[in-house]
C-alpha cells in the first residue's frame, strides 16, 4: 500500500494553510492540507496532514523532519489512519 499523506507537528500557531502550502509544494503536487484548528477559537492546534499526488514526494518531504518553518523546527512523519 502506498502512503501518501503525512502529519507534521511542532507548527507556529500562527502557521496557515497558505504558509504549509508553500514549504511542502518543493516536494511535490500538493492534493489537500488538513490543518488542524480548535473549534472554539480557530486558532491552529500545531499540527497538519498534508497530502501529496505521490509516495516519492512523501519520501522527499520525510527528508523534511527538523527543518525549521516560522521559526519552529518541525516532525514530519509518515500518517496513520485512526484505527477503528
Amino acid at each position: 500500500m502506498s502512503q501518501t499523506k503525512i502529519y507534521v507537528s511542532s507548527l507556529s500557531y500562527d502557521a496557515k494553510e497558505e504558509d504549509l502550502e508553500n514549504h511542502f509544494s518543493q516536494f511535490g503536487s500538493i492534493q489537500s492540507i488538513n490543518l488542524i484548528k480548535d473549534r472554539d477559537t480557530g486558532r491552529s492546534r500545531g499540527f497538519a496532514f498534508i497530502e501529496f499526488d505521490s509516495q516519492a514526494s512523501v519520501e522527499k518531504a520525510l527528508k523534511d523532519d527538523g527543518s525549521e518553518l516560522m521559526g519552529r523546527n518541525i516532525k514530519v512523519s509518515v500518517a496513520h489512519d485512526k484505527r477503528k
